[in-house]
């Protein structure tokens, strides 16, 4: 057989399979996940995968798998199963898997996995939940949290981000900076110039990274002279040189808009 003839076949035979699974039903895929674990099959799970794919414009479809993925969070699944649960419920998830998602924002091993399905969730409930998450996070779940709200740009996680610029923990100071030139609103800007004259050294590039940042949010929003007013203090020869390149340059993008 020519070799292009025995590649049609193979990627047939694969299309056929795939097209298989896809009218699988997902319970037994939904008994594997139970026990589903690093280096398990992954096939296993294709059919909720592709049922995933396939409810999609099914809004009846999408919040039963919505739900079922839900009640998977709240078991003894190992991690990966439950790793590739948040994954399908960035896809398909509203307010109503919330609940089972924010606990995840407290835990050790799940909490990144928790974050990423958070983030995707088109609703104010999964930002609320981020919100209520930062007070009680910790040390790395805590810098998560940070940059997952900035990643939302969450103007209503200002206040409670600015106090953070002065933390102890410089990775949560420098996630908080991150975070409010993500947002990029005047209050963050107004913090964020503050920041950026008393930083510790170790902080310094972080915030006028940060201020760089809020400043070109600001500049897409439309507000010109909020964002001229960064770029010259980013300006100034103390700051390192390619501060001052990008500040420049934000400058005259600044002037060049009508």
């Amino acid at each position: 057989m020519h070799k292009t003839s025995i590649k049609l076949a193979l990627a047939l035979s694969l299309l056929v399979g795939l097209v298989a699974r896809a009218g699988e039903s997902p319970d037994k895929a939904f008994e594997a996940l139970k026990t589903y674990d690093w280096g398990s099959d992954r096939a296993a799970l294709q059919p909720i995968e592709a049922a995933v794919t396939a409810a999609h414009g099914d809004a009846a479809a999408r919040k039963a798998l919505e739900a079922r993925l839900a009640e998977a969070l709240k078991t003894e699944a190992p991690q990966a199963a439950k790793d590739f649960v948040c994954r399908q419920l960035s896809l398909i998830g509203t307010a109503e898997c919330v609940p089972a998602l924010a606990p995840l924002l407290l835990d050790e091993k799940l909490a990144h996995m928790g974050r990423y399905a958070l983030e995707r969730i088109p609703d104010e409930a999964a930002v609320q939940a981020l919100r209520d998450a930062l007070p009680k996070a910790e040390g790395l779940r805590k810098v998560g949290v940070i940059q997952s709200l900035g990643v939302r740009r969450d103007a209503a996680s200002v206040a409670a981000l600015i106090p953070l610029l002065s933390d102890a923990n410089a990775q949560i100071a420098g996630a908080a900076a991150g975070s409010l030139g993500a947002i990029g609103n005047a209050e963050a800007a107004k913090a964020l110039g503050e920041f950026l004259t008393k930083a510790p050294d170790a902080l310094k590039l972080a915030a006028a990274d940060a201020n760089l940042a809020c400043a070109e949010r600001l500049l897409a929003d439309g507000k010109k002279t909020e964002a001229l007013a960064i770029y010259k203090t980013l300006s100034k020869p103390e700051l390192p040189k390619h501060v001052q390149v990008a500040a420049q340059r934000g400058m005259l993008a600044a002037m060049r808009q009508k």
